[in-house]
């Protein structure tokens, strides 16, 4: 191995926490190789909405200043009753513009970010990205990791110093590693249905993040700028447990969806829609030897509050600071065992917790919970010491503060 190879990071997965890894390593001269089993970069309709603290991180790589025209700012969101109409509470990110350096949370699809970075800094001998590699065996070393990758050209090897996975939930790195992921399935599926009707010209007050609370079928409801610009709103729903993926697809069924949170005159134009099954998992440890974890690869959650991916990325900046000072500081690597107890300990204490109480929330099905929860909300977003709490706590900025104090 050359000198430069003992210090390389390869990195499983070139989503979203994959490539800023690779940045945030790749800014403190650590050459990174990325392998990414699809051909090419993904446009996939996942996750689109940057918290605030994720933000933050982003503009110390120089990222955020160039996405935010791309995006849609986002200052507000609401909690509304989708069986009265009634808004219930609204949050005002610029309430805490004295904390936060970006007050709001940027609408930004999860493609576009993996592509900027992709597109401005990767595939130079340091910052090597490849598509179309399929990593299909890891072994680990006293001294490096190794790892055989079925490309184009066949099966090859590769060594580096550590390997990270961030290759998602199915993970292949953290299955390699032998790592459990505790946790468990939700009988439903969610559908995302991706239309051009604009809701907020039908319905002024809407905020771009909404979401609405019903007993029957709850409901996100947010926009995003689309693949044209032009605007799309993305409506999340949980299916029937013994819905068939083909009748929650079918065109009648997701025109029914639509008409029934909203009807109107005509029919809807579809964008694109897909279903999913939703998880609730953890890894039981971030690290095991030369073998890290970060992003759905270390935990996965219901979208509810958009905290998968933005804690993803806090995963691949705290990991990438420790790494750096591992590789080219002489810190004892034992540091890689407080990133794992520190955002593993995010990943339990506050994603888990908050996105499974969010759930619980827009689908409670007693009258009289959904009132007092309702009241409780509403009196939090009237109480500016309230509404400010709660707002870190859903930007995770909490949840940062909390894990970065663990030694």
């Amino acid at each position: 191995m050359t000198q430069k190879d003992k210090q390389r990071v390869l990195i499983v997965g070139a989503g979203p926490v994959g490539m800023v890894c690779a940045l945030a390593l790749n800014r403190q001269g650590i050459p990174v190789t990325v392998f990414e089993q699809e051909p090419g970069p993904v446009k996939d309709q996942r996750a689109a909405s940057i918290h605030p603290t994720t933000l933050a991180m982003l503009d110390e790589l120089d990222v955020t200043r160039a996405i935010v025209p791309r995006g849609l700012v986002s200052e507000t969101y609401q909690y509304r009753d989708r069986v009265s109409g009634k808004l219930i509470a609204e949050f005002d990110l610029r309430r805490l513009a004295d904390v936060f350096k970006f007050p709001f949370v940027l609408q930004y699809e999860q493609y576009k970010l993996t592509h900027d970075i992709a597109e401005q800094y990767a595939n130079e001998s340091d910052f090597d990205v490849r598509y179309g590699h399929a990593v299909t065996h890891i072994e680990q070393h006293a001294d490096y990791v190794e790892i055989a990758a079925s490309g184009p050209d066949g099966i090859r090897r590769y060594r580096g110093a550590y390997l990270i996975g961030a290759d998602g939930g199915r993970s292949t790195v953290r299955k390699a590693a032998d790592i459990a992921f505790e946790g468990f399935t939700y009988q439903e599926r969610f559908i995302k249905i991706a239309t051009t009707f604009d809701f907020q010209r039908a319905h002024p007050d809407y905020a771009y993040r909404n979401y609405f609370s019903d007993p029957d079928e709850w409901c996100n409801l947010f926009k995003v700028r689309g693949e044209d610009g032009e605007g799309l709103w993305r409506a999340i729903f949980p299916t029937r447990v013994d819905e068939t993926e083909e009748e929650a697809l079918s065109e009648a069924g997701v025109e029914a969806r639509l008409q029934k949170f909203f009807p109107k005159a005509g029919r809807y134009e579809v964008a694109y829609c897909n279903v999913y099954g939703v998880n609730q998992r953890v890894a039981q440890t971030f690290r095991r030897g030369r073998v890290l974890l970060a992003g759905d690869a270390a935990h996965v959650n219901n979208p509810i509050g958009g905290m998968g991916m933005n804690g993803g990325i806090h995963d691949a900046v705290n990991l990438a600071g420790k790494l750096g000072a591992v590789l080219t500081r002489g810190a004892d690597d034992a540091l890689l065992d407080l990133y794992s107890r520190q955002r593993r300990h995010a990943a339990v204490a506050f994603v888990q917790a908050q996105t499974i109480a969010n759930k619980k929330m827009l689908e409670e099905k007693d009258e009289r919970s959904r009132q007092e929860k309702f009241e409780e909300l509403a009196r939090t977003a009237d109480d500016p010491a309230g509404a400010r709490q709660y707002m870190r706590r859903a930007s995770l900025l909490e949840s940062l503060e909390t894990a970065n104090a663990i030694t």
